[in-house]
Parts: structure tokens; C-alpha cells; sequence
């Protein structure tokens, strides 16, 4: 049985990609910051039927939390099958470029691009233990700089200056680990799960979590032939999937 560990999944996008991947026939891994919320998670796939899945407590923001849950998740499993970075903040708003508090900078970066970092790396040993590991950074659409650039695009009023720049840098940090990785069997990829009504924004979106999780799955469950660092994003460049980074 192929395992995943996915970080942030205790609600949300992050909460039904573990059920859709449950349904595939994955162990999950649900990761979560609070313990309590973690176990609550789990405690309502498994009352759905779904009991393949364990809660691992991770805070992306705290190094040692992630080395906690590395060797935590050492003592279950050999080796860990597919790594869903999934954890992310927006951060306070407005978030223009000039005035946005350096503060609010850092604590989205820490989150969503230096946390991605440092889970990857804790758990790559045992990603490389897998006959066909893969990775997947979920992103967003905000995070690329090529549809920032063009007035046509229909978000490109929306620049969260903070949240933008930490997407920016996770999508670009994709493409530096899947170069890493290219003579290997991993596959690396960046998913914008597309504009979905969750909490993230305030249910503002018209996309639906069901529909966001899938695009996140299809990622996860890539053969031996799916591409590798690539940057899928359905909302945003509906005709290919590709969107441009």
C-alpha cells in the first residue's frame, strides 16, 4: 500500500485530498499543527470508512516539530510514497508592496516557502525509498509572474504583495528540486488547486474543494511517464493545464 504524508490537511483542500487519496487506496498521513484537530480529522474519514490514516502532528513553521514528525513517521513506515506540501497562510490584508508590514513578509515565507523547504528535506530519505516517489507543492495561480505581467489577465488586480512573492518562490524552488531530481524516478510538480470557497478567502471563491482536491490528486498519482516539473494550474490556463511560471 502507497503512502502519503500531507501537511495542513485537517480541513479544507488539504482535508480532501487525504479522503480522495483514501479512496485510492493510499495510507495517509494526515499532518496537522494542533494535535487535538489532527485526531478530529481522522476520527471523522474513519467514521466515513475510510481507516488507512493516522494524524502526525506538524507545525511547518518549527523546525523541531518537523524533525518530531520525521521520526514519527519513521517508526510507522520505510518509506513514504508521495509528500503533499499543503500547509499555507495568506497572511493580514491589504498586502501592498510598499505598505505591507515586513513582518507579514516573513511569516507568509516562513510558512509557505521556507517550511516547504524544510519538510521536504527532513523527509526525502524516505521519499527515496520509494520506487516512484513524488512530490507535490500546492501553489496558487497568484504565484506566477508571467500572468502577473499581463493586464489582460483576469486576476491581475489581485496582487497580495506578500502571499504572491511566497508563491512565486515555492514555485520556483519546484523547479530547482525537480532539476535536482531529474535522473531519479521522482516527479516534482506545483498545483494551483484553482479559486476555491474555502475559509483560506473567506469562502469567496467560486471553485469548489472537491474539484481543487482532485487537481491535487492527479499530481500525486502520476505513472511512471507524467511530467516533471511543471506548474498545473486548470483555473487559470484551462486549455493545456500548464500554466506559465
Amino acid at each position: 500500500m502507497k503512502t502519503v504524508l500531507i501537511t495542513g490537511a485537517n480541513k479544507s483542500i488539504g482535508f480532501e485530498t487525504a479522503r480522495q487519496l483514501l479512496q485510492e487506496g493510499y495510507f495517509v498521513y494526515l499532518g496537522s499543527r494542533d494535535e487535538q484537530k489532527g485526531q478530529q480529522a481522522v476520527s471523522q474519514l474513519q467514521a466515513e470508512g475510510l481507516t488507512n490514516v493516522e494524524p502526525i502532528e506538524i507545525d511547518v513553521d518549527n523546525i523541531e516539530s518537523i524533525k518530531a514528525a520525521r521520526e514519527v513517521l519513521g517508526r510507522k513506515t520505510q518509506a513514504l510514497d508521495v509528500l503533499i506540501n499543503n500547509a499555507g497562510i495568506s497572511g493580514s490584508m491589504p498586502q501592498t508592496a510598499l505598505e505591507a508590514d515586513i513582518s507579514v513578509f516573513r511569516q507568509v515565507l516562513e510558512t509557505n516557502f521556507f517550511g516547504v523547504i524544510e519538510v521536504t528535506q527532513a523527509f526525502i530519505d524516505l521519499l527515496k525509498q520509494s520506487p516512484e516517489p513524488r512530490i507535490v507543492n500546492v501553489t496558487s495561480g497568484l504565484g506566477s509572474l508571467t500572468l502577473h505581467s499581463d493586464p489582460t489577465w483576469k486576476y491581475y488586480a489581485v496582487k497580495p504583495a506578500s502571499y504572491v512573492a511566497s508563491k512565486a518562490a515555492l514555485n520556483a524552488y519546484t523547479i530547482m528540486l525537480a532539476h535536482d531530481l531529474r535522473d531519479s524516478s521522482f516527479k516534482v510538480n506545483a498545483v494551483d488547486p484553482g479559486y476555491t470557497a474555502t475559509d483560506f478567502n473567506h469562502h469567496s471563491g467560486p471553485g469548489t474543494v472537491p474539484d481543487a482536491a482532485a487537481r491535487v490528486v492527479k499530481a500525486a498519482v502520476l505513472g511512471p511517464d507524467g511530467p516533471t516539473g511543471q506548474f498545473f494550474s486548470d483555473d487559470n490556463v484551462p486549455e493545456t493545464g500548464i500554466s506559465p511560471w
